[in-house]
């Protein structure tokens, strides 16, 4: 994937004009604006959870202990007597950060090591590739919970250990696309005018493989908050009583009969906010693929 610029516009009308193709491209695609509303929603939720007039997530009323859905409590309550409503929308939180910051870990390691790879070859694209085949080799899901289960449980190591976990994809990937950018035409060009390694890195390599980073950083995030919520889930990630989709549904599964609706909406949060970031993700790709522009 390759952004080449046009030869009769100006450079500063180029931008312009290929981000409005894809914003064209993008808002007819009804899946990917689907996918933008609810990633937009939740993210909203989350922002706005310290000054939503509800009661605080860790605040316990033992008269209200796993009460259906009411007009005091829209969601119900859980074992405890919490607002499963409060907990909700605060759990938001949690699982949009550690999604966001596990994938910004990841890109931030994976994508200059990529580049490093497949634009130095050699010996260091020998390395880079034998140390990411056997990261690879080993299911995303179950290095996330080894590096988690040594680092110790808590919300700040889950993301440390799902961004780790991402790295190989993001390495792959970068290295993948500098390698195809370095056979183009203007790169070749580019380097028979002298240019130094470095700008050939900012000024060429780094902008046409943005595009595809962007799209697999979207859906990773949904792997990265599904990770999160199976770490949370399984005790190593967000701890009690901070509230945690993940652990919300680990505490519900002993209350199925007796409380449905503990599990019910976590559960329900998770696939939604899932939902929209693989629509949104498989939005943009299409958007900026560069063969129907």
């Amino acid at each position: 994937m390759s952004t080449i610029p046009d030869p009769v516009a100006a450079p500063s009308e180029v931008l312009p004009r290929r981000q409005s193709r894809v914003w064209r491209k993008f808002r007819k695609n009804k899946a990917a604006l689907l996918g933008g509303i609810l990633v937009a929603f939740f993210v909203i939720v989350a922002l706005l959870a310290p000054i939503v007039p509800i009661p605080g997530p860790t605040e316990t009323d033992w008269g209200a202990v796993r009460k259906a859905p009411s007009v005091a409590h829209p969601f119900g309550t859980d074992e405890i007597g919490r607002d499963v409503l409060s907990r909700m929308i605060w759990g938001a939180r949690a699982s949009l950060l550690a999604g966001v910051v596990s994938v910004g870990i990841a890109v931030c390691i994976g994508v200059p090591l990529g580049v490093l790879s497949g634009y130095l070859r050699g010996w260091t694209d020998a390395s880079v590739s034998r140390v990411t085949e056997a990261l690879l080799a080993a299911p995303f899901l179950i290095l996330a919970i080894a590096l988690a289960a040594f680092l110790g449980p808590s919300l700040t190591n889950a993301m440390i250990a799902i961004g780790l976990s991402a790295v190989p994809i993001f390495i792959r990937l970068a290295r993948g696309q500098t390698m195809a950018v370095m056979t183009e035409d203007y790169v070749e060009s580019a380097r028979a005018i002298g240019l130094t390694h470095i700008a050939l890195i900012t000024r060429y390599i780094l902008p046409n493989i943005v595009p595809p980073i962007l799209v697999q950083g979207t859906l990773t995030i949904a792997t990265a908050i599904i990770a999160e919520a199976s770490l949370s889930f399984l005790g190593l990630g967000q701890q009690p009583p901070a509230p945690s989709w993940g652990s919300m549904l680990n505490v519900a599964k002993n209350f199925l009969e007796q409380a449905p609706w503990m599990a019910l909406y976590p559960g329900a949060a998770i696939f939604l906010v899932v939902l929209g970031f693989n629509l949104l993700g498989d939005g943009l790709r299409d958007a900026l693929d560069p063969r129907d522009h």
